[in-house]
């Protein structure tokens, strides 16, 4: 195995793992109780900014160069790469917001809407969904290059520990055991590290796999990030979404790139 090839194995490994971390220290927080809401908003807005900037600004736009440049799986036309980001969207509305209707980032309160366990159980499949294509985003954009894939997981990883956060605290809010929200965030890093995998194996999928996953991305900081930051009072969390996008705009300017 040729060595550069060996390093990009190395680092997709590195990543998928430090992702994979991220999401049971999330689901730790809650199941200890040592978390700070106000801390959690953070990374949320955060995160917002800069995942909306990435998907917008790096996937698409390599996904168009991609489908131009090469023969696709399954289209040679380079608008349908508009169709594959349509349907990553509308794969997560259906999984987190279809079948798990009460779904939403951040502290489960609620606790008379989740009573029943297959509240917490469609929620989770949703987020198992949502983050194996996240790992499926890592790699896809490692693929094409080091710069793209660093981006995508910094992208990933500012949302990891809410998603953690999240599963647990829907665990506990449905009578679940501290073992069992603990699981759920496990569950989620071992599905990033799945859509990892599977990506490497489907290299050549990827002109096809970078703007689905472009479209997840996509409805995560828009539908699930943002509307998380505009119940926050005041103009602090709408601060940070922008300053997500403005540090992406100057890591690029930073690197030339």
């Amino acid at each position: 195995m040729h060595s550069p090839h060996m390093a990009r194995l190395l680092v997709a490994l590195l990543m998928g793992l430090v992702a994979a971390g991220a999401n049971l220290l999330g689901g730790l927080l809650i199941a200890r109780r040592q978390w700070s809401r106000r801390y959690l908003k953070y990374f949320i807005a955060l995160g917002a900014g800069f995942m909306l900037a990435t998907a917008l600004i790096e996937m698409i736009p390599e996904s168009l160069r991609l489908r131009d440049e090469s023969s696709s799986f399954f289209f040679n036309d380079p608008n349908t790469v508009f169709v594959f980001v349509l349907a990553g969207y509308f794969l997560v509305h259906f999984f987190e917001h279809t079948l798990a209707p009460h779904f939403h980032f951040g502290e489960e309160t609620h606790h008379e809407e989740m009573s029943h366990a297959h509240a917490s159980y469609a929620a989770l499949l949703g987020l198992v969904i949502h983050t194996f294509f996240d790992g499926v985003a890592i790699a896809s954009g490692l693929l094409v290059s080091t710069w793209l894939g660093g981006v995508i997981f910094v992208a990933v990883f500012l949302h990891k520990v809410p998603e953690g956060f999240t599963v647990a605290s829907l665990m506990l809010a449905s009578g679940q055991s501290r073992r069992a929200a603990l699981g759920s965030s496990a569950i989620l890093g071992a599905a990033t590290l799945a859509g990892m995998v599977l990506m490497f194996l489907l290299r050549s999928a990827v002109a096809d796999a970078l703007p689905f996953a472009a479209g997840v991305t996509l409805y995560v900081a828009a539908s699930d990030l943002i509307p998380e930051v505009n119940r926050e009072p005041g103009m602090g969390m709408a601060v940070l979404v922008f300053a997500g996008v403005a540090t992406l705009i100057a890591l690029k300017a930073l690197f030339h790139v």
